[in-house]
């Protein structure tokens, strides 16, 4: 675990312009053979929880999941690390309006794509309804900006999902704490098919 992260840290670095030469050498020591691309770090948290939830050790698997900052990068980390750079196998998670950046970058690399309707955090709301993501919000201790949200004028008429899902976008970091919540809140048989499909890809 500490030399997959070491690596997806080391991955951060080379895509930034830094050297590949600890990335290569730690992909080794690490058996990584899988690179998960992620558009940011809400993803990655709920990727990572959903594998603890499953009972599965990604790193020991070889699986390096790799949030990205952003879909646009999505080309420069599949030339690093797909069939012209490390070799790895890549696997993609994206936003349905983030797709064609995918497409392109994986053009070529025998890469399964798996699409969220809207976003990963709209397929979670849909997944656990409305109801039952409010009841995650009471309990983490967020009902009082959640009904300050909702008295807002622009929220006024929007549909409850569309509230939800701008709530989570409204303050830094919460998405990210959101993505772990929501999907330690489903039910094992409701798992959005993007990322249910995902996992069985790997």
């Amino acid at each position: 675990m500490i030399e997959m992260l070491a690596f997806r840290d080391a991955v951060s670095g080379w895509a930034s312009g830094g050297c590949g030469g600890a990335a290569r050498e730690l992909a080794g020591a690490a058996g990584v053979r899988v690179a998960v691309l992620l558009e940011g770090l809400s993803d990655l948290a709920a990727v990572e929880t959903l594998a603890e939830r499953r009972g599965r050790d990604l790193a020991a698997e070889g699986v390096c999941v790799v949030s990205m900052g952003g879909a646009m990068s999505v080309g420069r980390y599949a030339g690093l690390l797909g069939p012209s750079g490390l070799g790895l196998r890549l696997v993609g998670l994206c936003d349905v309006q983030e797709r064609p950046f995918y497409d392109r970058a994986l053009e070529g690399a025998d890469a399964p794509l798996f699409v969220c309707a809207a976003d990963l955090e709209d397929e979670l709301i849909r997944a656990l309804g409305t109801a039952k993501v409010e009841e995650v919000v009471a309990a983490e201790g967020d009902l009082r900006p959640w009904q300050t949200f909702l008295h807002q004028p622009a929220q006024h008429g929007r549909p409850r999902e569309q509230q939800v899902r701008r709530f989570l976008g409204t303050k830094k970091g919460r998405k990210i704490r959101y993505g772990r919540l929501l999907v330690e809140a489903l039910d094992s048989a409701s798992v959005p098919a993007p990322l249910d499909d995902l996992f069985a890809s790997l």
